[in-house]
């Protein structure tokens, strides 16, 4: 049947019809095909997640989870150490380094660098277990991050956006990044459009996560990231072997994913809607401070302010902040005792800007947290749930002054959008202060030489010898 012929049938052939388009489009797209501005954000996103994700490898969560592994024989990298384990547990144990510390992507499935590349790059060393094996070039690495952000972004929109899928209670970057993870991974291992319907098929199976985590600040977020690069790359494994997953997984039946995560919310054309014409990476953002992009805004917002009344820190009365309800849910929280609930802490933020005169890394230390001067002007942060703001609406931040001045702002495009782009120095700023945690500074260098010219590289293994 012709693609019109079947979408005359409705229901069922819908989900099916827009799976295979899926699958295809992840065999089918190839560098080329790539615009030229999306290879330069693609390159921007793969250099930048390879900084937070070795400096993420010091981190507590990451620390804990490799001694999960320990004594395991293996041949993939876990990148910022020395230890070497199964491709599944290195895309594990790489994406709970990535999403470590706050510090990954945004606007993907949501944190879809931290999912993908884990995911691609544990591929890759399965791809070319033996030297007959083709070697995976820079571009075909750019391809498969660039297919695996399409769908795990396609996925979530289907659930009817960030703001519906994660209010719901669903942790998107755990539930709908293991399609993406999938997705980049059956690419890299050369699975043909049958193989690649099925690791979406089983995809769907390991899709899971939820928001309880925001409650007590548990470390359990760190591990989304993790599970849904390990998922991914064994949904495309699983495939390879013949394994089938279900084709109908997008359609309204009983046991389907829209159906049953996104009963109320599933908008399931935005699956395959201007496919190969609308890129999804082409959305995201790239984080310059430490917290929740939900935070982002308010923090722009807040140093926009400071400047635009000329006063210092000092001179500042209060701050309040009107938000969308989804905002409050996610980033009301005061408690700052652990790191995790201190990154979901939009208090925390902009007291942090107030008294460190940053949201960087170093602001969110144990020390800085704890700084006499935080929990004074936490208490003159107030947080107003507006009504009237939609659940995708940034917030409006007013400053009043000691002398009785106001001000407020609504910083719609945060700094590191898309519309409001890192600065190529600012992104090697932030990514040798990063990987700067865990080696010297000459490997760093020889590391990002590698990843600005990544297009040109005959096999990507070779940056093996600049992440250990």
């Amino acid at each position: 049947m012709k693609d019109q012929e079947i979408a005359t049938f409705g229901g069922a052939y819908d989900g099916v019809m827009r799976m295979e388009r899926l699958a295809q489009f992840c065999v089918d797209t190839r560098f080329e095909d790539l615009p030229p501005a999306l290879v330069v954000q693609a390159r921007r996103h793969i250099l930048d997640t390879f900084g937070v994700t070795l400096a993420g490898a010091g981190s507590d969560v990451a620390k804990q989870a490799r001694r999960v592994f320990e004594g395991e024989a293996g041949n993939t990298l876990v990148w910022g150490t020395s230890q070497r384990v199964g491709a599944a547990q290195a895309a594990m144990l790489n994406g709970i380094a990535a999403h470590a510390l706050e510090l990954d992507d945004t606007g993907g499935c949501d944190h879809s660098g931290a999912v993908v590349l884990p995911a691609v790059m544990a591929a890759v060393s399965m791809s070319e277990r033996s030297v007959s094996e083709t070697p995976v070039s820079g571009r075909e690495l750019i391809t498969a991050v660039v297919i695996g952000y399409e769908i795990g972004r396609r996925v979530l929109e289907a659930c009817g956006s960030y703001s519906a899928h994660n209010g719901a209670g669903w942790h998107s970057t755990a539930t709908c990044g293991v399609f993406g993870g999938a997705a980049a991974s059956a690419r890299i291992l050369g699975l043909d459009a049958q193989q690649t319907l099925a690791a979406l098929g089983i995809a769907g199976s390991f899709s899971g996560g939820l928001w309880a985590f925001i409650h007590d600040g548990s470390q359990s977020k760190k591990l989304h990231s993790g599970r849904a690069a390990e998922g991914g790359l064994l949904a495309a494994r699983f495939a390879q072997q013949g394994i089938t997953g279900p084709t109908k997984l997008f359609d309204d039946v009983w046991g389907g994913f829209l159906k049953t995560l996104a009963a109320d919310t599933a908008v399931p054309e935005a699956l395959d809607a201007e496919l190969g014409h609308v890129w999804k990476l082409a959305r995201c953002s790239i984080k310059p401070y430490a917290a929740c992009r939900g935070t982002h805004s308010a923090i722009d917002a807040l140093g926009l302010l400071l400047d635009q009344l000329q006063v210092s820190a000092d001179q500042v009365e209060s701050v309040q902040v009107s938000l969308c309800g989804f905002l409050q849910d996610m980033c009301g929280g005061q408690d700052i005792n652990t790191l995790p609930a201190a990154q979901m802490s939009l208090r925390y933020a902009l007291a942090a800007r107030l008294v460190h005169g940053h949201c960087r890394l170093e602001a969110y230390d144990d020390e800085q947290r704890h700084h006499p001067r935080i929990a004074h002007w936490m208490s003159r942060i107030h947080l107003e749930v507006d009504p009237l703001l939609s659940e995708d609406g940034e917030p409006v931040v007013s400053l009043q002054t000691v002398d009785g001045r106001q001000a407020s702002l609504c910083v719609e495009v945060p700094l590191g959008a898309p519309g409001n782009p890192l600065s190529d120095e600012a992104l090697e700023e932030k990514f040798f202060s990063l990987a700067g945690r865990v080696m010297p500074r000459q490997r760093a260098e020889g590391l990002i030489e590698q990843l600005w010219r990544l297009e040109e590289l005959e096999s990507v293994r070779v940056l093996d010898r600049w992440l250990t």
